[in-house]
């Protein structure tokens, strides 16, 4: 796996316009804020050597390099998940490589569902702690070289990262939420009596991707930032029926704050 890391990073640096030091990696309905970036060039996963492919819809698939914040960015137009029938290793896969390109921020988003009867649909959720709720883990097998064998979780999402997102929130007056999200393979949406243990176990906010990044990312030594849209709520007096359409279309519709908020941690 290492070899073909190795392989992908140095066809990337062949043909990319410029080496930026910062990463997103947009997720679910989240797609859109990549029509925010100047692109100057990007590339089908399809097309780039030993990338997985992303299956599901309103992840376009496309890796990009362009101006975001008067700052040259990378960003994933879309990942990859286990549910799809990767493993850890091929989720994690562009991590890896980012890690290769010179990559030390990383920004990563999803939509997830609300576990706290504080949120509402549209808030926005600052990461600041996850619980791996999947059943592989991304580091098992043997170590690759970036990184310790047994890497420190204490803070797997940088604080400084989240003061700098508190003060830009707080300058434009949005409602920012905190709180621990989740991971869980899916794809099912989770259960009423789910959602009701997962809060006990202390989630804010569950979804289906992000820690196996954020897990490799710190392995590599890269800083996280991590933003959840909530767009459903899973956990309520009256729970509601989730689709994927609808959450999409709650993440569609708070692009806006998430786009203002992104554009000026990343300036």
């Amino acid at each position: 796996m290492y070899t073909k890391i190795q392989e992908t990073a140095k066809w990337l640096r062949e043909r990319i316009p410029s080496q930026p030091d910062t990463a997103i990696v947009l997720g679910s309905g989240l797609g859109e804020l990549a029509s925010e970036i100047d692109i100057t060039w990007e590339m089908a996963y399809k097309d780039i050597p030993h990338f997985p492919v992303s299956t599901v819809e309103g992840h376009d698939g496309r890796l990009i390099i362009g101006t975001l914040g008067s700052k040259t960015i990378l960003a994933m137009k879309g990942r990859f998940h286990y549910y799809e029938g990767y493993s850890m290793q091929e989720v994690t896969f562009p991590i890896r490589v980012m890690y290769e390109l010179g990559i030390k921020t990383l920004i990563v988003s999803n939509a997830a569902g609300g576990a706290n009867k504080d949120f509402r649909v549209g808030d926005l959720m600052i990461i600041t702690d996850h619980i791996n709720f999947f059943p592989e883990h991304p580091l098992r097998g043997k170590n690759i070289p970036t990184g310790p064998r047994f890497p420190d979780m204490h803070e797997a999402y940088d604080r400084g990262l989240i003061a700098l997102a508190d003060s830009i929130a707080a300058e434009h007056n949005m409602r920012i939420m905190h709180g621990t999200y989740l991971g869980a393979q899916g794809p099912s949406y989770e259960t009423p009596a789910e959602y009701r243990a997962f809060h006990a176990l202390g989630a804010d906010a569950i979804g289906m991707s992000t820690v196996p990044e954020v897990i490799v990312a710190r392995h590599c030594g890269i800083k996280v930032f991590g933003i959840s849209i909530i767009t459903n709520m899973g956990i309520s007096d009256t729970p509601t029926e989730a689709t994927h359409e609808e959450v999409t279309e709650a993440a569609n519709a708070a692009q806006p704050k998430m786009t203002l908020l992104i554009k000026e941690i990343i300036r």
